[in-house]
């Protein structure tokens, strides 16, 4: 007898269409639907996938409690022994739904799950709730991920004993594991700076977590003179959002001309926002990007100018990498303009 699993995917990995098509309704089918086939070959009889639920990246994102329960409801129905989801890769909303329907399977079903992704993907956040399989930031990897999956996954449907993250292949979780090493630790620590110094390769066994450190700039001596650009990741855009820039976990920015524009009103801008009450930046967008005090310095003489062109994304859910990209790609662009220092607005 084969343990009973329920597959969770999107529209793309379905072959429903990309982006376009991210708006596609959470769906049951029977059987196996793309990836799932990797999976059942590396269980070799021992699991089967009965069904898959495919879900658009863009509806579990702006209808999430929604497909939460379309999804909750069939599980339960199925009564699977166990959930698998992805692997979503560097796909933010992807691997933002993969995760949050993941852990909602665990939690409220009780059923053991497991998924997979990039560690910068958003949905990485929630490796402390639920076992996640560090893959390659593209479907690229596909055959790399697909078979460490299923073996985490097997072992876990079988109950045996999970070994530590850097054994198992899932991300370190902050759960650590007892166990007798060979040699004492003050052997191992020397062993480890003799290496440091001679520049050859070690591992620590208390990785410390990195953060960025930006160092101030210098203060602008003179304003008046200056030409001062305004972005944010509070996701203003003009009406209609003609880029498309996702409400959530977003996959680029965009770049829009205001030259000649006094203020941002509710007729010409709005937010693509998802992760704030959008009506006060819609009635006036000048709230989270301030157009017209800028103007209003410009014409003052406070500030030498405003920069004709600003930037804008979505911060919700976006993966750090894919923040730091869209950075380095408009501040050059920035550079290359003279300008002299830019305003960021959040929300």
């Amino acid at each position: 007898m084969s343990f009973k699993v329920v597959h969770y995917i999107n529209q793309f990995f379905a072959n429903i269409g990309g982006e376009e098509m991210a708006h596609v309704e959470p769906e049951l089918r029977e059987g196996i639907v793309g990836p799932g086939m990797a999976f059942n070959t590396a269980w070799k009889g021992e699991a089967e996938i009965s069904n898959t639920i495919i879900c658009g990246d863009s509806y579990f994102a702006e209808h999430e409690a929604d497909a939460k329960a379309k999804v909750l409801g069939w599980v339960k129905d199925i009564k699977p022994d166990f959930f698998i989801a992805g692997p979503a890769f560097n796909a933010g909303r992807y691997g933002y739904a993969c995760a949050t329907i993941a852990n909602a399977v665990q939690e409220e079903l009780g059923i053991p799950v497991l998924t997979g992704m990039y560690e910068e993907n958003p949905g990485a956040d929630m490796k402390n709730k639920i076992l996640i399989v560090a893959t390659a930031n593209s479907a690229a990897g596909m055959r790399k991920a697909a078979p460490a999956m299923a073996a985490l996954a097997l072992k876990i449907m079988k109950g045996e004993e999970i070994g530590a993250s850097c054994e198992e292949g899932y991300m370190p979780n902050g759960i650590r594991k007892n166990f007798f090493e060979k040699e004492r630790g003050a052997k191992r620590a020397v062993d480890m700076l003799i290496k440091k110094l001679n520049d050859e390769p070690f591992t620590t066994e208390y990785p410390m977590p990195s953060f960025d450190r930006v160092a101030p700039n210098a203060a602008i001596k003179d304003l008046s003179k200056a030409t001062i650009a305004l972005c944010t990741s509070g996701g203003i855009v003009p009406k209609g959002n003609p880029d498309h820039i996702e409400s959530s976990s977003a996959s680029h920015y965009g770049e829009y001309d205001i030259t000649g524009v006094t203020d941002l009103t509710a007729e010409t801008y709005e937010t693509a926002h998802g992760g704030y009450d959008p009506v006060y930046a819609n009635e006036d967008a000048d709230r989270v990007l301030p157009v017209d005090v800028l103007r209003d310095m410009e014409k003052e003489g406070k500030i030498g100018k405003l920069h004709n062109l600003f930037y804008t994304t979505v911060g919700n859910g976006t993966a750090v990498a894919s923040a730091k990209a869209f950075a380095a790609e408009y501040a050059q662009k920035l550079l290359n303009a003279g300008v002299h220092a830019v305003i960021m607005t959040s929300t």
